[in-house]
């Protein structure tokens, strides 16, 4: 077995994972700094996906103060208000360092000044793009300045299995690893573990992050005894392609597109959102609309592929070439040209805002253990607001590279437990030793389609609890899973691994669910349609116990600004679910 000592091990490549790398660096060129990958650095992860642009405030008649409210009102008023500010207040920051420091070229006005459009939910146009495909363009860059770095040193198919503690179990010092290609596993000690691992919504039948996500990170967190929050709180984008017979399910067309002007349509030809928020129609937030599709299509006027449609033709197919021209290839590779046809699109799983409870540096709870972007939660409450998700990476992903640089000088290297290394050795094999058992594949899509019927995206307490019945009958027929074969290069085997992984996400999802007993952003219960304004200004802390998952309800604390500042008269009241 493979051993590799470091300073700071980062686990994830996307937006907070590498701005966490280039800090650490920055901090302090001496650090030895793996950056790992379940895929390839640079070339997997979600925020390379993003495609509409970063929520900044730049225009001198905007404010952080707005894009501070906007986000609190978005999240219904249960996010960590510590963490929202924290978010809007470094984003100018990290804005300007991935422009003159970085290399990034985002869209300009013909005055120079940076290019900001329109996103839903926002106040004031604030979106800073490239293109329709600004994700690419940080990821890139970021990647490329990391070059010029020696003592980083980035691991490419490499996936984190668990966290290992030292000897007295008092502090994390290291990570079990697996070398994908080879089969073999890495034992890496490190004063320091940043978790940047994203994409949690991979558990429903269609989801937009991208193959490898299988909520790796937050799983291993909470494995390790972290503490989480709102994990009821699932964001599923309102339009992600739909496809006859493609893996390309669920990939998502960008929230410009409605920005710009886009229709929905649902297979009657009504623009159906002027029943449900009349007054912002098609630029409603994502968990309104991406809802109200839903029911479109549960009331029986979906589309023969089970969607709606988005229609943006009515711009005129040259501005559509000239704004859109990412999503019109992405339509090409299914036959449909958005710049002259309706295409088909479905509520997709998107973005966690549940995750590991942190502080403003990212730091777990748990001594060498930070958490930054999609793995960690509180930051955007119920509802997270299109544009803030890349924002969220890099402003997170460089506190965290930042305080693990500053927590790994007071600290001394520590032998992980060896008793740990051999029984996580000892289970993650077992699968080989099973001559007769379930097949991995099978069970992820019982696991999928369980959590998009009954813990997707309109819920109820009978199917809740019966989900969770049947989510604590799928942990245990993962282990008894069998894998024949070698170990290099063995998808059957990383299937088991990332089954696990999604069960224990999805047992926390759905007991959080259960348990807020009101509808509140991106969480809609059918037999709990109001938003209980009087009862449910908390949040839900859930962590291992002896027994599974264990909950804890708190009030939320109203740090910077008072519900009556954003929701008025009704903020004390029970209102009706929008």
């Amino acid at each position: 077995m493979e051993r590799v000592q470091c300073d700071i091990l980062i686990l994830g490549s996307g937006g907070a994972g590498l701005f966490a790398a280039h800090h650490a660096y920055d901090s302090n060129s001496k650090l030895k700094i793996i950056v790992a990958a379940k895929g390839l650095v640079g070339k997997s992860g979600c925020t390379r996906m993003v495609q509409g642009g970063y929520n900044v405030v730049l225009n001198p008649n905007d404010s952080i103060d707005m894009h501070f409210k906007d986000t609190l009102k978005g999240g219904g008023m249960i996010n960590n208000q510590e963490l929202a500010w924290t978010l809007v207040s470094d984003a100018p920051k990290r804005i300007r360092e991935l422009e003159t420091k970085m290399g990034c070229f985002f869209d300009r006005n013909p005055d120079g000044t940076v290019h900001q459009k329109a996103f839903a939910g926002q106040s004031f146009d604030r979106t800073v793009h490239r293109g329709d495909l600004t994700g690419i363009e940080i990821i890139n860059r970021l990647r490329d300045q990391l070059y010029a770095k020696e003592s980083v040193i980035c691991w490419d198919e490499v996936r984190a299995v668990e966290l290992l503690y030292n000897d007295n179990l008092s502090a994390i010092a290291g990570c079990l690893m697996l070398n994908l290609r080879n089969g073999k596993f890495i034992v890496v000690e490190s004063l320091a573990v940043i978790i940047g691992t994203g994409g949690g919504a991979s558990m429903y039948k269609i989801a937009a992050p991208s193959l490898e996500k299988a909520a790796d990170g937050m799983a291993m967190a909470y494995r390790a005894g972290a503490n989480f929050i709102d994990m009821e709180m699932m964001q599923f984008h309102p339009t992600g392609l739909l496809a006859e017979n493609s893996r390309l399910n669920g990939g998502v067309l960008e929230e410009g597109l409605r920005g710009a002007g886009g229709h929905l349509y649902n297979s009657l030809g009504e623009r159906f959102m002027q029943n449900y928020d009349p007054e912002k129609m098609e630029r409603s937030t994502r968990d309104r609309v991406a809802r109200a599709a839903y029911m479109e299509i549960m009331a029986g006027r979906g589309t023969r592929l089970g969607g709606i449609q988005v229609s943006v033709a009515h711009l005129g197919r040259e501005n559509v070439l000239r704004m859109f021209p990412g999503m019109v290839d992405r339509c090409k590779d299914v036959g449909r040209d958005l710049s002259m046809e309706p295409v088909d699109v479905s509520p997709t799983g998107h973005f966690h805002m549940g995750g590991v409870t942190i502080d403003k540096d990212c730091f777990s709870g748990i001594p060498g253990l930070f958490v930054a972007g999609e793995d960690a939660g509180g930051i955007h409450g119920s509802n997270r607001l299109g544009g803030n998700g890349v924002a969220d990476s890099t402003v997170f992903g460089a506190r965290a590279g930042d305080a693990a640089a500053e927590y790994v000088t007071t600290v001394k290297r520590q032998q992980v437990s060896e008793s740990q290394v051999d029984q996580f050795v000892h289970q993650l094999i077992q699968p080989f030793k099973r001559e007769k058992g379930e097949n991995p594949f099978q069970l992820r899509k019982e696991v999928s389609d369980l959590m998009w019927e009954k813990v997707g995206l309109v819920r109820n307490g009978p199917n809740l609890k019966a989900a969770i019945e049947k989510l604590a009958e799928y942990a245990e027929r993962v282990n008894q899973i069998s894998v024949a074969g070698v170990r290099d290069y063995n998808l059957a085997w990383h299937e088991v691994l990332n089954v696990k992984n999604i069960v224990q996400i999805g047992q926390m999802i759905a007991i959080a669910s259960y348990s807020r007993t009101e509808s509140r952003g991106s969480h809609y219960r059918t037999d709990c349609p109001v938003t209980d304004n009087v009862n449910w200004y908390k949040n839900i802390f859930i962590k291992q116990g002896q027994k599974g998952p264990e909950t804890e309800i708190h009030p939320v604390e109203f740090t910077h600004v008072q519900p009556e500042e954003i929701f008025g008269e009704v903020a004390r009241v029970k209102v009706a679910a929008s």
